[in-house]
C-alpha cells in the first residue's frame, strides 16, 4: 500500500557548491527516500548545475532549476516554492547546500508538520539552534554572538516567540505558502527567513521549533557578508516599527 502522505520537496539553493552538492543530495535522499530534491542554481561558474544534471539523469527524484545569475537566497526559495506548488508537493523544505543542516533531523521535522492533528495543524517546523537541545559546532565565537544577537533583536522588535527566527532549515505545509502573496516578498538575503516567519505568524499559522545540531561548513566559502547582515537589521527595524504603529503587511 502506498503512503497517503503528500510528498515532500527539499529545496536547496546553490551558488558555487560543487564540492558539497553531490554529498548533500545523496544523504538527503537516503534519509528520506520518498522526498524529491530541487536544486535552484544561480549560474554557478564552478559546475554545480552540471553535477546536478548528472544526478537527475539517473534519479528522477532530483530536479534542477537554473537561474541566470546570483539573484539572492530569498528569490531562490520563492522560485523553488512556486515550482513545488505547481508540481503538487505537500511539504516544502528549506535546506542549505553546504552540509550544515543535519539530514538526520529531516524525518522528525517533516513529521512535526505532517502528523499534526487536523484540529491543531502546524504550518511551519524550524530546525532550531537556540532552543533547549540545539547547538552549533565549529563556529567561531564571533559568529555565534552575531546569530544569537540577531535573533534576540528580531524576537523583541517583532514580538515573536521564536528562538531561532533566522534559521534556514525549515518544513512548511505547502498550502501555507500557497496562500501567501509571494510577489510581495523582496527580501534577498538571510532576512528572508525572518520575513517568512513573520508571514506565517501573521496568517495565524502555528510555528514549532525542534532542536538540531548545526555544523559549520567544511568545504567551500560562506555566502554571509556585511551587506546581508545590514539588510537583515534594516528590514527587521522597519517591520518592528511598522508593527508598533499598526502598519502590518499582508501575509
Amino acid at each position: 500500500m502506498s503512503d497517503p502522505r503528500p510528498r515532500p520537496l527539499v529545496i536547496v539553493p546553490t551558488y558555487d557548491e560543487a564540492e558539497n552538492i553531490r554529498t548533500v543530495v545523496d544523504v538527503v535522499l537516503r534519509t528520506v527516500p520518498d522526498a524529491h530534491l530541487l536544486v535552484v542554481d544561480d549560474g554557478s561558474p564552478d559546475g554545480t548545475a552540471e553535477i546536478v544534471e548528472g544526478l537527475a539523469a539517473t534519479d528522477d527524484r532530483v530536479h534542477l532549476l537554473r537561474r541566470s545569475g546570483k539573484l539572492g537566497l530569498g528569490t531562490a526559495y520563492v522560485a523553488g516554492f512556486r515550482w513545488g506548488i505547481e508540481h503538487g508537493y505537500g511539504f516544502l523544505i528549506e535546506m542549505d547546500a553546504d552540509g550544515s543542516h543535519p539530514a538526520s533531523a529531516l524525518p522528525g521535522l517533516i513529521a512535526t508538520v505532517a502528523d499534526a492533528p487536523s484540529d491543531a495543524p502546524v504550518a511551519l517546523a524550524i530546525g532550531s539552534r537556540w532552543v533547549d537541545g540545539g547547538s552549533v559546532v565549529d563556529w567561531p565565537r564571533s559568529r555565534e554572538l552575531l546569530s544569537r544577537g540577531g535573533n534576540w533583536y528580531a524576537k523583541r522588535m517583532l514580538r515573536l516567540d521564536v528562538a531561532d527566527i533566522t534559521a534556514g532549515f525549515r518544513v512548511y505545509r505547502s498550502e501555507t505558502i500557497a496562500r501567501m502573496d509571494l510577489d510581495s516578498v523582496d527580501s534577498k538575503g538571510y532576512c528572508f527567513q525572518v520575513d517568512m516567519t513573520l508571514r506565517v505568524h501573521d496568517a495565524g499559522g502555528t510555528i514549532v521549533e525542534r532542536p538540531i545540531e548545526f555544523r559549520d561548513r567544511v568545504l567551500g566559502t560562506s555566502k554571509m557578508s556585511r551587506a546581508i547582515v545590514l539588510e537583515a537589521m534594516w528590514r527587521v527595524t522597519q517591520w518592528g516599527i511598522a508593527r508598533r504603529f499598526g502598519r502590518g503587511r499582508r501575509a
